[in-house]
């Protein structure tokens, strides 16, 4: 559940290399949300570290929540085919470090071309902190990106239930990345519209 981090849907994009690269981020944002889902009320900074060879990624990522740390590890293998179709699978991890959440298991698939990308996971939900209960999710979300804008609808599925729409630009200024970005959450999830403003810088 992040913000500025190689995700299994962009993982699946990246083109694929011989040599074995290393990245890192740093940021932050002045309200984290993730799928729709607000994870803070007040700005939350975060960190992470990627790898990346001939298609297979992995990495790590954390951010502050309400109470504790989000802490994140994924890895997946992508392809791009001739006809400049990109194909991901990947799996994630969620875990909290305090009383905000408990944790998130996930299967990732992923398509794209060009401007348009496809992501699709279904997951297993550990319950409230302190309760001994399982809840299974999917979600599925169309993206489109150009010179800087985006746009994302995600839907949520199963034990879960919601939708979203995410509008989004982002640019260069210096070595650093910032953007903003407006959510429209409905139904279980959020229910709220939130503007926020994001500042990012990879090595």
């Amino acid at each position: 559940m992040k913000l500025l981090k190689l995700t299994a849907l962009s993982a699946a994009l990246l083109s694929t290399s011989v040599l074995a690269e290393w990245s890192a981020n740093v940021g932050m944002v002045s309200d984290y949300h993730f799928r729709g889902i607000q994870q803070t009320q007040s700005a939350s900074a975060s960190a992470g570290v990627d790898y990346e060879k001939g298609g297979f990624y992995a990495g790590s990522w954390a951010a502050e929540v309400e109470d504790g740390l989000e802490v994140d590890f994924y890895a997946g293998y992508g392809i791009e085919l001739d006809n400049g179709l990109a194909l991901g699978l990947g799996a994630t991890t969620y875990q909290y470090t305090g009383d905000f959440d408990s944790a998130y298991n996930e299967l990732n698939f992923s398509a794209g071309m060009g401007m348009f990308s496809l992501e699709y996971s279904v997951g297993t939900w550990d319950g409230p902190v302190g309760a001994e209960v399982e809840e299974d999710y999917d979600f599925i979300g169309l993206s489109f990106e150009n010179n800087g804008f985006s746009a994302t609808v995600g839907s949520w599925g199963k034990d879960f239930s919601g939708e979203y729409v995410e509008l989004g630009y982002g640019t260069s200024v210096g070595e650093f990345d910032v953007g903003v970005g407006l959510v429209m959450s409905g139904s279980d999830l959020d229910d709220k519209e939130s503007l926020y403003f994001s500042i990012g810088k990879s090595f």
